[in-house]
């Protein structure tokens, strides 16, 4: 049995935060990140930072948590019925990223950890996460980069891990009522302990670091694209379904809600700005098309 060291995993993650926040900064170039600490009632916090209205991000969330329990949330006891009784720890780094320019793709990633322990009994855990990428108008190149970075990380873990996360990401960014995928997916994953502690946190490391090699070439090659209102009032839509996916479907955010946690860090996902539109549909031949057409339905890469 390996011993767990939720130390070891706590320190990682806010390593992961500091350096995220230090390479978006640096790309943005003009704004930088507001940070809040945080205490929750029923035991633990975190630490919030929030970058708005920058020069190449409108606005840029990365947030730690780690909160900790007597009494498991009914989202997490409702898959897991043997959690009942225990106490619990969760932590981990939640980001997403919404671009000022339609032609960056907006982008979440998240990695975390869970632990409910009993006296007398082995500790339950297990490791979580992905990162999925989210364009309005996407380039074929840019998609195809973002997939190639998730397959080489998951590559020393095994052949068969990067078709399965991937497939996973595909079934759970979407949106059923809307029958489209959130955008062209990437990796998820959940419930993993199997490989045990050692090697299934040194996946979990990978994913973490892998974001940044994944998400700021497509910055640097989209931020300078010139853009008009067309592009902008698109994007600002399609932020609609992002709203919808995090406040109907997303686990994390439920979990988050039902345990008690910060409500604006939790809500820090959503963009600053979007629209909807009743009954639209892009006319047939254009670029906003394209999207519908090539990108919001699973595909391999």
């Amino acid at each position: 049995m390996q011993d767990v060291s939720k130390e070891a995993v706590k320190a990682f993650l806010l390593d992961l935060q500091d350096r995220i926040c230090q390479a978006i900064e640096a790309q943005d170039g003009q704004a930088s990140f507001e940070q809040d600490e945080w205490e929750r009632e029923l035991g633990g916090g975190g630490r919030s930072r929030v970058l708005r209205d920058g020069h190449v991000f409108e606005q840029a969330g990365v947030n730690f948590s780690h909160v900790f329990g007597t009494k498991m949330p009914a989202s997490a006891t409702a898959h897991r019925p043997e959690l009942a009784g225990r106490s619990f720890e969760a932590m981990g780094v939640s980001l997403v990223i919404h671009p000022r320019n339609p032609y960056i793709p907006t982008s979440h990633a998240n990695v975390r950890f869970f632990i409910a322990e009993k006296e007398g009994e082995q500790p339950v855990w297990w490791f979580g996460g992905g990162f999925d990428l989210t364009p309005f108008y996407p380039f074929e190149e840019d998609c195809q980069h973002w997939h190639d970075t998730a397959k080489s990380l998951c590559q020393p873990f095994g052949d068969e891990v990067y078709p399965e996360h991937k497939t996973w990401c595909d079934k759970y960014f979407y949106l059923p009522h809307r029958q489209e995928t959130r955008g062209v997916g990437g990796l998820f994953f959940d419930d993993l302990n199997q490989w045990g502690f050692e090697k299934s946190f040194a996946y979990m490391q990978a994913v973490g670091n892998g974001y940044l090699d994944a998400y700021l070439p497509i910055v640097e090659k989209r931020q300078a694209t010139p853009y008009g209102d067309r592009e902008r009032q698109f994007q600002l839509y399609r932020r609609g379904r992002y709203v919808e996916f995090n406040l109907v479907y997303d686990r994390g955010t439920l979990f988050g809600l039902q345990s008690g946690g910060r409500t604006e860090s939790i809500l820090m996902s959503m963009p600053p700005l979007a629209r909807w539109e009743y009954s639209y549909t892009p006319e047939p031949g254009t670029a906003e098309a394209e999207l519908y057409d090539k990108y919001l339905t699973p595909r391999e890469w």
